[in-house]
């Protein structure tokens, strides 16, 4: 704060006064002068200062705390009458939410889900410095252990895991829709 803006002991007196009269902070920093709405703010913060009176320029009237009556309108949708047309209509804030006919599930029968131990027996197994490029990089174990292992079958060509790891690796487009629909409707 510069010299003619500093906080004396009667310009803080003077804030406080202010501020418990209800002024707004460039209401003060108009009474106080060579000071700003912020510094105001700023300072009041830093006073901790809280409780204020109700604003002098505000109605002193009482209000009165009777139950207001809610306006008298016709509905811009009345419910009356021909309640099959209304009964399908989405209204509200969910007027314009996408509404989704659920999908009729073609019956197919699903693959057995292979078993990652039955596969490829510990022995054939590969780390990854004996890895190469037509071997499956399907990882077997815990990283963080030395019996860490790949599986090292045969991959298929132009993939990095061999058939079996791949069904389990790559869901088919339809099956990834049908359970993003499941979601949806849970």
């Amino acid at each position: 704060m510069n010299e003619a803006g500093a906080w004396t002991e009667e310009r803080v007196e003077l804030l406080k006064k202010l501020w418990s009269d209800g002024l707004s902070a460039s209401q003060i920093a108009g009474e106080l002068g060579s000071v700003t709405r912020n510094a105001v703010i700023g300072k009041v913060h830093r006073l901790g200062l809280s409780g204020r009176a109700k604003n002098p320029a505000a109605p002193s009237t009482p209000r009165n705390n009777a139950p207001r009556k809610a306006p008298t309108r016709s509905p811009s949708h009345p419910m009356t009458g021909n309640q099959g047309a209304t009964a399908g209509m989405t209204r509200g804030a969910n007027a314009l939410a996408p509404q989704y006919a659920p999908e009729e599930e073609p019956e197919t029968q699903q693959a057995p889900t292979p078993s990652e131990d039955v596969v490829v027996p510990f022995s054939e197994r590969v780390t990854i410095m004996d890895l190469r490029e037509y071997m499956c990089r399907w990882p077997m174990g815990d990283p963080t252990t030395p019996e860490f292992r790949f599986c090292g079958g045969r991959s298929q060509t132009g993939m990095p895991y061999c058939s079996h790891h791949a069904q389990i690796a790559y869901q088919p487009a339809a099956d990834r829709r049908r359970d993003r629909s499941r979601v949806a409707r849970g």
